[in-house]
Order: C-alpha cells, then sequence, then structure tokens
C-alpha cells in the first residue's frame, strides 16, 4: 500500500533504512518521482495554476476510487460506477431542470440513484451468487442505457445553484478538490473506524470465516456496494458540475481508472488490504502523468501507452516491496507507534519532494522562451479519419507560419478536454484552437482562456455559454439536407431507407440529424425504416447495418453521419451497396472517397476537413497579433460522386 505500516527488521543502515523507506511505501515512491521528473522536464508544470489543475483533474477519479476501495477490499469488483455517475448526474439535471423538482430534492434523487444501483449490484451479488464482475458490468450497460434514454440522447444543462461545485472559492481554490478532500475522509473513516469498513477487511481476507464468525456477510455485500454507488452518484455531480451540463456519455471508462488508481495506491484484487490514502496517490499519479505529458506535448497515441507502462511500473513496486519481506497491515490495526510512522512517512516524502523539485525549478529560470508563437489544437477524437485530416491541415499550415502547434487527443470525453484545455490555459499558451467534444460542456474551461486573455478559435463545432475569437466550420445541418437531397434525388423522390446516427450527445450527430430530417420533409416519398447510431465507428456501422438487414430487406437507401459508418453499411450490403442500395456518407474522407470512385458509396458530403485545420490556424494566428478575424467562417461542403470525385482534393 501507499502508506502502509508495515513490519520490516530491526538494526538496518542508514542506506537499508531509506530504502525501505521507499520498498515500504511504492506508490508514494512513484508520485514523488512523477513529480520531481515532470518539474525537470517541464518549466509550466511547477506553477500553482498547474498545481492545482492536477488537483481538479484527480477529483473525480479520487471520489469514484475512493467508492471502488471499499468493494475491492472486500475482494469484489464494481465495473459500473462510471455509469451510475453519468446515471445520477442525468437524474438530477433532468429532475431539477426539465420537472421543476427542488434542488435539493433533485441531489436526493441523484444520491437514492446511485444507492440504487449499488444495491442491485449488492443483491445480485450476495443473494443472486452472480460473480462481482458480471453483475456489474451487467449494471455498467443499464445504467448508461437509462442516462441515454432519460436524456434523449442530449446533454441536460445542470442546475446554476450545483454547478456551483465545478468553481472555485474565493476565485482560486477549487471546489472540486474541496469535495475530494471530503469524500476521502469520509473514505478513511469507514475503512478505519466503522464496524462495516473492519467487515470488508473480514470479508476479502476470508469470507467463509467471516461467515463462520458470525458476520452477516451478504448484508453486509449490500451495504458495501451500496457505498460504492452513493460515491459514484457524488463524483457525477461534481464532473457534471464541471461541464455545466449532465452528460449521458460522461465517465466512459472511468472505472478502469478508478479501479487502477485503487491498485497503484496498494490494494490486492484478492482483497483484504486497501487505504483511502493509498487510493488518493493512485488518483494523483494518473492525474500528474496525464497533465505532465500533455504539457510536454507528447503525442495522444504515446500517451495511452506510457500511462500503461507507469501503472504497471507502479503495481511491480509493490509486488517488490512484498516480496522483499514486508507484511501489509489493514487499515484501522496498526498501533499509535505504526500510525506516528506513517505521519512521519508523509512528513518526510513533502520535505524531500519541495527540496528537489525546488532545486530543478531553478533548470528553467534562466530559459527564454520560444520565438514562435505557441499554439494549443484540442480535438475531441483522433480516432476518425476526419479529425486526423484537420490535425494534417493544421500542422501543415503551423509549419508554413512558423508556429509551435500542440495537439491532444480527447477520446470523445468532454472531462478528458476540459482537463486538456486547463493544461493550455496555465502553461501560457498563446492562442488555443478547440474542437468540443460537446458544445456545452466546453464553456467552462473557454471561459477560463477567456479570462487569461488568451485568443480561443472554435473549429468544427461552436462553443455555448463562451466567447470565441471565431468559429470556423461547415454547417452540419446545411450538409444533413444536402445529404438527404442526395439520396432522395437518386431514389427518384420514392423508396425505403435506413438513417446510420452518429455518437448520442455530440453536437454534430444531433446538427446532421436535424439536418437529414429538413431535408427529408421536401421528399413525402421517402419512408425512413429505422434510425439506429453507430457512434461514428466503422465496426458499429457494419453491426447496426447487419441487424437492420434482417427487420428491412428491402431497404433502398442509407444516409449516414459520417464516412466511416457508411463504410461498415457497405461492407454488410456486399454486393447491393452502389447497385439496389444506394449510400450516401458525410465527411469526405480518403476512404469515403476511394469508395466514391470504386462505386459502393454513391456520394459523400465532403466538409474539406484538411482546409478547416489549415484555417483555424490561420485564424488563431491573426487573434493572436490583433488582427481582424471574422466571428463565423463558413467554409463550404460540397457533395461528392463519381462524376466529380476526380476533380476533389479534400
Amino acid at each position: 500500500m501507499a502508506a502502509e505500516t508495515l513490519k520490516s527488521g530491526a538494526g538496518a543502515g542508514g542506506a537499508a533504512a531509506v530504502r525501505r523507506l521507499l520498498l515500504d511505501n511504492g506508490a508514494l515512491t512513484a508520485l514523488i518521482v512523477l513529480v520531481i521528473a515532470m518539474s525537470a522536464l517541464s518549466g509550466d508544470f511547477l506553477t500553482t495554476d498547474n498545481l492545482l489543475n492536477v488537483g481538479v483533474q484527480a477529483a473525480v477519479t479520487a471520489i469514484l476510487a475512493f467508492g471502488v476501495t471499499f468493494v475491492i477490499v472486500s475482494a469484489g469488483i464494481d465495473l459500473s460506477v462510471g455509469s451510475v455517475a453519468a446515471l445520477s448526474a442525468t437524474v438530477l439535471a433532468w429532475s431539477a431542470t426539465q420537472h421543476g423538482v427542488p434542488v435539493v430534492l433533485a441531489v436526493v434523487l441523484a444520491v437514492a440513484t446511485g444507492i440504487a444501483a449499488g444495491l442491485v449490484n449488492g443483491f445480485l451479488i450476495a443473494y443472486g451468487k452472480l460473480p462481482p464482475f458480471i453483475a456489474t458490468l451487467a449494471m455498467l450497460s443499464v445504467a448508461r442505457g437509462l442516462s441515454l434514454v432519460i436524456s434523449e440522447g442530449s446533454p441536460i444543462a445542470f442546475p446554476d445553484s450545483v454547478s456551483h461545485l465545478g468553481d472555485t472559492l474565493g476565485g482560486w481554490l477549487p471546489v472540486p478538490v474541496l469535495v475530494m478532500i471530503v469524500m476521502g475522509l469520509i473514505a478513511a473513516f469507514v475503512l478505519g473506524r466503522t464496524y462495516i469498513g473492519r467487515s470488508m477487511y473480514a470479508i476479502g481476507g476470508n469470507e467463509e470465516a467471516a461467515r463462520l464468525s458470525g458476520l452477516r456477510v451478504k448484508k453486509q455485500k449490500l451495504a458495501i456496494y451500496a457505498l460504492s454507488g452513493v460515491f459514484a452518484a457524488a463524483a457525477g455531480v461534481v464532473l457534471a458540475s464541471r461541464l455545466s451540463s449532465a452528460q449521458p456519455q460522461a465517465a466512459d471508462g472511468y472505472e478502469l481508472d478508478a479501479i487502477a488508481a485503487v491498485v497503484i495506491g496498494g490494494a490486492s484484487l484478492a482483497g483484504g488490504t486497501g487505504k483511502a490514502s493509498g487510493t488518493l496517490i493512485g488518483a494523483l499519479i494518473l492525474a500528474v502523468l496525464r497533465n505532465g505529458l500533455n504539457l510536454l506535448s507528447v503525442s495522444a497515441f504515446w500517451q495511452q501507452v506510457v500511462i500503461g507502462v507507469v501503472i504497471a511500473l507502479a503495481v511491480l513496486l509493490d509486488t517488490v516491496r512484498r516480496k522483499a519481506g514486508a507484511t501489509p497491515m489493514a487499515a484501522g490495526t496498526g498501533s499509535g507507534g505504526g500510525k506516528g510512522r506513517q505521519a512521519a512517512t508523509y512528513g518526510l516524502a513533502a520535505v524531500v519532494t519541495v527540496a528537489i523539485v525546488g532545486a530543478t525549478s531553478f533548470l528553467h529560470g534562466g530559459n527564454s522562451s520560444s520565438a514562435n508563437p505557441k499554439v494549443g489544437l484540442a480535438l475531441s477524437t483522433l480516432n476518425n479519419p476526419f479529425f486526423v485530416q484537420i490535425q494534417s491541415g493544421a500542422k501543415a499550415e503551423a509549419k508554413k507560419l512558423g508556429v509551435d502547434l500542440t495537439v491532444t487527443d480527447a477520446q470523445n470525453d468532454a472531462s478528458q478536454q476540459a482537463n486538456q484545455l486547463q493544461n493550455f490555459t496555465s502553461s501560457g499558451l498563446d492562442s488555443i484552437i478547440v474542437n468540443p467534444v460537446d458544445s456545452d460542456a466546453a464553456s467552462n474551461s473557454v471561459k477560463a482562456a477567456d479570462k487569461a486573455k488568451i485568443p480561443v478559435i472554435a473549429v468544427d463545432r461552436g462553443v455555448n455559454k463562451a466567447t470565441v475569437d471565431a468559429l470556423v466550420a461547415s454547417d452540419n445541418v446545411a450538409g444533413g439536407e444536402l445529404a438527404a437531397k442526395t439520396v432522395a434525388e437518386k431514389l427518384g423522390g420514392t423508396g425505403k431507407i435506413v438513417i446510420l446516427q452518429g455518437q448520442a450527445g455530440t453536437s454534430a450527430a444531433r446538427e446532421r440529424a436535424e439536418g437529414f430530417a429538413k431535408g427529408l420533409k421536401a421528399y413525402p416519398g421517402i419512408q425512413v425504416l429505422a434510425q439506429q447510431p453507430a457512434d461514428f465507428d466503422r465496426t458499429k456501422g457494419l453491426d447496426v447495418m447487419s441487424n437492420l438487414l434482417q427487420a428491412h430487406p428491402d431497404v433502398q437507401g442509407v444516409i449516414a453521419a459520417n464516412d466511416e459508418m457508411a463504410l461498415g453499411a457497405i461492407k454488410a450490403l456486399g454486393s447491393k451497396a452502389g447497385k439496389s442500395v444506394q449510400v450516401v456518407g458525410f465527411d469526405g474522407t480518403p476512404d469515403g472517397l476511394t469508395a466514391v470512385k470504386n462505386g459502393t458509396l454513391y456520394a459523400s458530403v465532403a466538409q474539406q476537413p484538411s482546409q478547416l485545420g489549415r484555417i483555424a490556424v490561420d485564424n488563431a494566428l491573426k487573434a493572436l497579433q490583433g488582427k481582424k478575424v471574422e466571428e463565423t467562417v463558413k467554409v463550404p461542403v460540397k457533395v461528392v460522386t463519381k462524376e466529380n470525385v476526380a476533380g476533389f482534393s479534400g
């Protein structure tokens, strides 16, 4: 564990004592090394604003992880916490803003939602005898689905009175950090000072022995998973407050970060060990790592590799410690002297870290800033050829203009993008370009950049409730209308079609769907057989189209909200594509244009993404230099078919 009291041999020399101290506190050692390394490598890391950013970015993961700690200590697992967090926040926003429920009662409903989800998990595991992995995996799907059903796939504005949880106190102290500390203290108290906390360790150590000793194991498991649900609900409310909206797709994958934080912090997946302090350190390690890699402009793809390696090394260090002869003790079972040594360990760690970090800060004291303007490009994802082309156009223009361009990939996670934008702001970039995951969720981060007098350019999607210097975009609604018109005219104004929608909750999916609906109104002879989301993904497009063909074998046309889904649909259609079934995509990606040339894709509504990236960088530099920029720069869309694809450059 990160700060366990361990029984080690006496009489060791000074060097051996230091070695033992490091080994006995594996996660704490890893955190210190990371802080020192990031301070040495980046002069922007060791600033007050950035350190507060790290705290804010760790908050949601830490709160989730505190709840997961209870479960893992009792030899269970909870894969549902991310989805339960999203569902709880959605229930709060939906009840308070759309149904007039008093905010206090709405908060109670959100917490009750978390408890209910936890109780269902506990019941399935304790009484239904389902493995924790299966029971919580099922809840992951159910909770996410309910969140999408309640919100109808769109973000819901958060009540202003609750949104203050995402603000700061006194203009500098972030409220999420305070909430994280409070929830951590509650978790530590539950683990170390309560009957249920002792029960967790007993069940995790030996469930059968705990049962034979008179412990009501089934009822305790109900309570343990209910507690995990409470912490998940709290994390969801804090996350939604930061984003000013309840996002139905929020916290997707956060359960893995939460489990990683608990394990890095020294808990064993076999149960019986774990502490709240270790979990906090694990969450901070993940936050420091992501923050530092952003500041160092490490490729978004390599960041995933580095994070995985560091997680493995942190846990490996803990394994080495255990093999070295240390004997971990459960929280609440140590002696007073042990607790004193624990406090001394934290104190020594703080002193050593401050001393070394202070020394490394001199490495950056004389550094002169780069003569080139520094611009950050925050993309919603690099998992899609359209956004890869935006990046390519932006990089080419940056090289031409002598601009240092830093690119980040939010992986379609609005919270992760908020973190990246905060890092851009705290590191003092000259200008920021943002392609929002969600137009509402990016608002608070853009406001912070505005406050810091950093010009912000939005690309492809706008930012709501915040001021940007320019919006460089195609008109998604107009493009959707063009797509509908194209397929309808190809079918002669009558026919049966299906629509493959984008990822629920994203502004691009909503706007393109709106355009499809508007365009089809002019063609009453066109019958829409089905509309299903395929998440802008080629594989999902293949699967969804295959399923729809079973119910609607007579389909004559397909409209897809991007080329990737269209290409998946073409694969499902086989020889029908381009012959008996006409497919229209969106974006004009290289693979899409190749399919147009081959005749399997009838048309693509091309947005010229490389042009979007180029123009965005050009406007970012103009805004930085104080030159006039247009408030909205429209890049025209173009319907590309086999007849004109040869002359289209993208």
